[in-house]
């Protein structure tokens, strides 16, 4: 029987999709039922007390959690994000309910065996309650003690060989899709270099320093399977240069049925007939594909990588051999000041150990965000407030025509006297001799 009355968050259940509260209510069934299974070291009513704060808060239509202060284990400054309950007299469950953010593995690949163990260290010490995975892509443990956290640290790093990962103003938990491991499509690996850099910036991952929050995400392909475009500061887009390859024959078959387009997803008993014309060529963004009925052709050097021809006949069209990656900057999500996508910051680059032209530009950015950046401002938000052109010059990058957002949106452009040595004392002098 339930502990709480709950007629309002009820309501949640009755939809067509599952609902958080049905999770819930199952993970404080289970609680009930294992008390002498299971040595729990937080109570054992959390979850019904999780409800009851909940049903609460839309009784009084304000949240009943409140900002205690810093909590975290010894040595680290993020990791764990502190919650206390207001009202921890009518629900002890949840006096405390700290979220602790963990690793996840490259690519997001667990063992049966990793994961039992996970869940056991958290349905001892925590509420059973996970997030897998939080947006910035850690497994999120919700709820449980202060006087837990040392020891689930403790297993998580001397029994399954994990690391909390971050929160706060410091660089968030890199996060990566499976890359090479699984995909044709992945122009790096993924998971080597989320691995190498997630190692080479500890210090910034788990001490804050930085006027807020800072988050890598690796796309192996500009599929973007991570979001890395839309949700990182700094966003790792696969690329390649060169020409798409063309596989004529394959082209054909697809073409005459005998190869399924968008590898087997599209069905003719849904779309009908496949339709090259209809189906890649007019929906190219830039116009850059043609075909005559018997070869395809594209102008490459119009190609916006959207991927859409290589994802509907991937065994007829495929990624370049020189690869690469793009770097891109200051996506975020709608808090302070609306969201922004990515930027491009640098067109290209190889990816080879032991990386050090893409630290090069990650630390360069770094050094003047925390130079110039306000408090809680992301670094997007600081590119907008000082212009792109700034981060530009303290980063050395040359400004690219690939840099231009909207192009001839300002028509003024104001050059440095460096810049152009002589030439606008020519201009000058020109101007006076022909002066009317």
């Amino acid at each position: 029987m339930a502990k709480h009355a709950t007629p309002l968050i009820d309501e949640l259940t009755k939809g067509p999709w599952p609902s958080f509260v049905d999770d819930i209510k199952q993970e404080a069934a289970h609680r009930h039922a294992n008390p002498g299974k299971i040595e729990f070291q937080i109570p054992v009513d959390v979850c019904d007390d999780l409800l009851g704060v909940l049903e609460l808060a839309y009784k009084d239509k304000e949240t009943h959690w409140k900002h205690g202060g810093i909590v975290g284990v010894f040595g680290y400054g993020g990791g764990v994000i502190g919650r206390y309950c207001d009202v921890p007299k009518q629900f002890p469950g949840v006096a405390h309910f700290h979220t602790v953010r963990v690793n996840q593995p490259g690519g997001k690949y667990y063992s049966t065996e990793y994961l039992r163990s996970l869940m056991k260290i958290w349905e001892m010490r925590g509420s059973g309650i996970t997030n897998m995975h939080g947006s910035t892509g850690d497994m999120v443990l919700l709820g449980t003690f202060t006087e837990q956290l040392e020891e689930i640290f403790y297993e998580l790093t001397h029994n399954l060989n994990t690391d909390l990962g971050g929160s706060g103003g410091n660089l968030r938990t890199p996060a990566d899709c499976l890359g090479a491991s699984r995909c044709e499509f992945a122009c790096y690996d993924t998971m080597a270099l989320c691995y190498a850099l997630t190692n080479e910036y500890q210090d910034e991952l788990h001490r804050p320093a930085f006027p807020y929050k800072f988050k890598f995400k690796f796309d192996g392909c500009p599929n973007c399977c991570v979001a890395s475009l839309a949700r990182s500061d700094l966003s790792f887009v696969g690329n390649w240069k060169g020409d798409i390859k063309i596989d004529q024959e394959a082209v054909k078959a697809y073409v005459g049925g005998e190869f399924k387009p968008n590898a087997g997803a599209h069905t003719n008993a849904k779309w009908g007939k496949f339709d090259l014309v209809k189906e890649v060529i007019e929906r190219c963004p830039t116009n850059c594909m043609s075909w005559d009925g018997s070869k395809l052709k594209i102008d490459n050097k119009e190609c916006y990588r959207c991927m859409h021809c290589i994802n509907t006949m991937p065994r007829a069209l495929h990624i370049g051999d020189e690869r690469g990656v793009s770097l891109l900057i200051g996506a975020k999500a709608p808090i302070l000041d609306g969201a922004q996508m990515s930027s491009l910051l640098v067109p290209f680059l190889p990816v080879e150990e032991p990386y050090d032209e893409l630290k090069a530009v990650i630390e360069s950015v770094w050094d003047w965000w925390m130079e110039e950046g306000k408090n809680r401002e992301r670094v997007g938000e600081t590119i907008k407030r000082l212009s792109f052109q700034k981060l530009l010059e303290v980063t050395n990058i040359k400004p690219d025509p690939r840099h231009v957002l909207f192009p001839r949106q300002n028509p003024y452009i104001f050059w440095k006297e460096d810049e152009v040595g002589g030439w606008t004392r020519d201009v000058d002098a020109f101007r006076k001799r022909h002066a009317r």
